[in-house]
């Protein structure tokens, strides 16, 4: 989605990007031409500007470009990033390019000395990272998001990389750190959000502006529009990945594939550029639960004792418990028991173990498993279950594949069904795994936990077989 435009700063930012002995490449230079694009007065065009490229296609050089051209003309920019890293590479890369194109880094000023025209200054330190450029006074500061970060500053071209973590409260913070600006600029640098991207902004401009409901907004992605499986299909490589045959390689490409179901999709986002919807929607939608809806028939299947979940939420307001049982055609049902208050304290939780017919119980959450746990012990039951995070992450993950193989039956609960049609995937570890959090904040997404806990004990138990002796 590109506004029409007959000028550019385009060329000209190219150029001086190439006197550092870089060169762009096509896809580059077309896509700094539409960013750069000026209209009446010598604004820009585009005010805001979003582009998706899968990764290691050099989006990041881009950004570089720009931001060059922004010291050189005087501009103040912030740019930020999900990561302090990636935030710090792109502050040492523009140093580089600096570096490269001539320009000199000062050490401390000493006194009554005149800095050299070609001279920069740096800040080092981790995490406030600038770069002044001594003859513009462009200045360029590298921050790490937070919900306050910006808070109190003003730019001319606010930066936001790594736009698939990009939340709304930071959105907040941030927005208004351009307004005083003459001629304003926001980009947003990312890929396609992944089950686990905690960010919505990237995934409601994208939307916006393919619908034709944004203004001054510019657009650019390289994608597929629905997932493959074919994954060794070259043509849709080169479709996607503008950087193919130049510093991105077939053999890169096909190293990274893999075949097991998480790895497809994550090929499919990642290399493909593929956008799922995660974000502006429940992750489990109540259409989807509502097709695992059973008949109160269904109860009269049950086999087999019962698996009991119990969760105490992050907030350590509440507490939920649910359980699961194997039906007759070996699917699992699952319902929840109660959500109510940690100050209630556990006797109804005690009460209903004492009286029911058991096989484990599963209880997550810090706050309230340990004196439960003792609790149960006094009380001679069986000693509960208390996950890892590898397990946690485990369960979600077998919960998500069990609704999407119909796996999972339910009676329809409307608390469990508000729970599970307004949740949200969040990142748990650093290797993909996920958990669940809640849309509204008015909704315990624990009671969903417990459910999902009780599953788990559910669909891992292996009864006991019998040892037999032959003579």
């Amino acid at each position: 989605m590109i506004l029409p435009y007959r000028k550019s700063h385009g060329r000209e930012a190219v150029e001086l990007y190439q006197q550092t002995g870089r060169k762009a490449i096509p896809w580059q230079k077309s896509l700094v031409k539409h960013i750069m694009a000026i209209g009446r007065g010598g604004l820009w065009k585009h005010q805001k500007f979003g582009f998706s490229v899968p990764r290691r296609n050099g989006k990041s050089e881009i950004i570089a470009v720009r931001e060059l051209w922004g010291l050189e003309h005087g501009e103040r920019i912030c740019h930020t990033a999900h990561r302090t890293d990636t935030s710090r590479n792109g502050w040492l890369n523009l140093c580089r390019l600096l570096t490269d194109a001539g320009y000199v880094e000062l050490g401390r000023k000493k006194k009554d000395e005149p800095d050299p025209e070609n001279g920069f200054r740096t800040n080092k330190q981790q995490g406030r990272e600038e770069i002044t450029l001594i003859r513009t006074g462009g200045k360029i500061c590298f921050r790490t998001r937070t919900r306050n970060s910006g808070l109190g500053q003003g730019f001319d071209l606010l930066v936001i990389d790594e736009a698939q973590e990009y939340t709304d409260d930071q959105e907040t913070a941030l927005i208004y750190t351009v307004s005083d600006s003459k001629n304003p600029q926001t980009l947003f640098c990312g890929t396609p959000p992944t089950p686990v991207s905690s960010g919505t902004v990237f995934l409601k401009m994208r939307n916006e502006a393919l619908a034709g409901e944004t203004f001054e907004t510019g657009w650019a992605e390289w994608s597929i529009d629905r997932q493959t499986d074919n994954l060794l299909d070259r043509e849709l490589w080169y479709l996607t990945n503008p950087s193919l045959g130049y510093h991105l390689a077939e053999r890169v490409v096909q190293s990274e594939i893999r075949h097991d179901k998480g790895a497809v999709l994550d090929f499919n986002i990642q290399r493909l550029g593929l956008w799922i919807q995660y974000n502006l929607q429940s992750a489990i939608s109540e259409s989807e639960w509502g097709e695992l809806k059973e008949t109160p028939s269904v109860l009269s299947t049950l086999t087999g004792k019962l698996f009991v979940g119990i969760k105490y939420g992050h907030d350590g307001a509440n507490v939920s418990m649910s359980i699961a049982v194997r039906t007759g055609d070996d699917r699992i049902f699952v319902e929840a028991i109660d959500c109510r208050s940690v100050r209630d304290g556990n006797d109804w939780i005690l009460g209903f173990l004492a009286s029911a017919e058991w096989e484990s119980v599963v209880v997550d959450g810090d706050n309230g498993n340990g004196i439960l746990s003792r609790s149960m012990k006094d009380m001679g039951m069986k000693a509960p279950i208390l996950p890892t995070v590898k397990e946690v992450i485990l369960a979600n993950a077998a919960f998500e594949q069990a609704l999407q193989a119909g796996r999972v039956c339910h009676m329809g609960q409307p608390s469990l069904a508000q729970a599970v049609a307004n949740c949200e995937k969040r990142a748990i570890g650093a290797n993909g795994g996920f958990g669940y959090k809640s849309l509204h904040d008015n909704i315990d997404i624990s009671l969903m936990d417990s459910a999902i806990f009780a599953y788990w004990a559910c669909a891992n138990y292996k009864p006991r077989v019998k040892q037999r002796l032959r003579y």
